[in-house]
């Protein structure tokens, strides 16, 4: 709200200054929600498209069949666009779960690796108990170095 918003509001004394407030607190910002969710045909695509497409504040709909992803640009709510595709269709959906590889450090870590991602994906590891399975600790590192060929000091046992 800007200085002039403000002076404005102070010396206005009618009614509706109280609800122009209201429309202020309310602003929405355009966000991108990404979906996953099973689609075998062009029937389950118009489907999916068609549950999403009729709500409230939506902009932009994209459904891609081959990875099963839906995305949803728009002023919503990611959780309403969620309960919305799986009470409309009863299909099983979930929050989009992958990243690019590249992104993650360890990508076939027990933790990352899933072997239902798209080509070039991992699963998003942010959750502590798996970064913790993800992640190589200082020992780890320790012991993997020692037997390095880029370690000039290395054991050359092997």
């Amino acid at each position: 709200m800007g200085a002039l918003d403000y002076v404005s509001g102070i010396f206005d004394f009618s009614s509706s200054s109280r609800s122009s407030k209201k429309k202020f607190k309310n602003i929405k910002q355009l966000q991108t929600v990404e979906i996953r969710v099973r689609m075998d045909c062009e029937g389950c695509e118009r489907k999916v498209k068609k549950a999403v497409e009729g709500m409230k504040d939506v902009v932009k709909v994209e459904v891609d069949r081959k990875q099963w992803k839906l995305t949803v640009t728009g002023y919503m709510d990611p959780n309403k666009v969620l309960k919305r595709v799986r009470w409309r269709t009863g299909k099983k959906a979930e929050l989009w779960p992958y990243v690019p590889y590249n992104i993650v450090a360890h990508p076939y870590a027990p933790g990352a690796y899933d072997k239902k991602a798209p080509p070039g994906y991992v699963r998003d590891v942010t959750d502590p108990a798996a970064a913790s399975i993800v992640r190589a600790s200082s020992t780890e590192e320790r012991y993997t170095n020692a037997f390095s060929d880029d370690n000039p000091n290395a054991c050359s046992v092997m």
